[in-house]
């Protein structure tokens, strides 16, 4: 794979072993706290208020901050604060391997320099609708708000590459579709390698471990997720002026039997890239 984070690049360069890397990024973790174990920390919310918050979440397309001042849990003074410790402590994969002795701040900053060349071909900075395509406005938002969930429900942290449009998709480990219909028709599919959909199913079923799930479980959370991501879609769709309907989710077996779009279809494919060599890939079909 082409597409590589910053500490699997300066592993592979040579530069940094693996385990000073991993203690890099158990700093790293350490240190870059989430809002809602930010609050936590500062002794502003407690753990009931943080599932409340992410409950909320899974209906409204609001950050945590946002959202625990709309519950009333924090004031919009209080998630300032948050923000501002958030901002003040944040540290790059870089400046842990500083901290830790594995690199100089000059010798990083000259191969980061070196990363970003080499990246560029791969990552998208932006998210961009291929020129061409109807309705774009309204596509960027679902891809928005797929990755937006996957961050917030899912609790993934990925890389977007570059949108393109295809007539295939690739079908990964498994893959959950919801089709839609109203001023606009197609399907959201979404494929998962096996590592994406075991972190699904630790978010929806609220579990530390979700290794002993039967298949079936593991296909409900994964259909539950793009239930969650769609009906936001339908709602924002409808803020665009969009009047949509939704049929229940359905599972692609795990093959590749079922990758090919039909005629009447494009596909507009986002894929994303996590750590470990997992992957996940966002395909909305659209007609041709």
């Amino acid at each position: 794979m082409a597409v590589k984070f910053f500490g699997q690049f300066l592993v592979e360069r040579g530069v940094v072993n693996p385990q000073k890397l991993l203690e890099a990024i158990d700093l790293q973790e350490r240190t870059n706290l989430k809002f809602g174990e930010m609050a936590l920390d500062m002794g502003l919310i407690n753990e009931a208020d943080v599932e409340r918050v992410h409950d909320a979440q899974r209906g409204e397309d609001l950050r945590f901050g946002d959202m625990a001042v709309k519950l009333g849990i924090l004031s919009s003074e209080q998630m300032q604060q948050i923000l501002t410790r958030q901002k003040n402590n944040h540290l790059y994969i870089g400046e842990a391997l500083v901290k830790i002795g594995a690199l100089d701040a000059e010798r990083v900053t000259t191969l980061l320099d070196e990363f970003k060349v080499d990246q560029a071909p791969y990552l998208a900075t932006r998210l961009v609708i291929p020129e061409g395509v109807s309705n774009p406005q309204f596509w960027e938002m679902a891809a928005d708000l797929t990755y937006k969930m996957l961050t917030r429900v899912a609790n993934l942290s990925f890389r977007p590459g570059p949108c393109v449009l295809a007539q295939s998709f690739d079908a990964k480990h498994v893959a959950a579709a919801m089709d839609f219909s109203g001023s606009l028709q197609g399907r959201y599919l979404l494929s998962v390698t096996s590592g994406v959909q075991q972190a699904i199913a630790r978010a929806i079923l609220k579990e530390a471990d979700v290794s002993a799930e039967p298949k079936e479980v593991l296909e409900d959370t994964l259909m539950e997720f793009i239930n969650i991501v769609c009906g936001n879609i339908v709602a924002k769709g409808a803020q665009l002026g969009h009047t949509l309907e939704i049929n229940p989710p359905v599972i692609f077996a795990e093959s590749r039997q079922h990758n090919s779009v039909p005629a009447e279809f494009c596909a507009l494919c986002f894929p994303l890239y996590l750590a470990d060599g997992e992957e996940a890939e966002l395909s909305l079909w659209i007609p041709a």
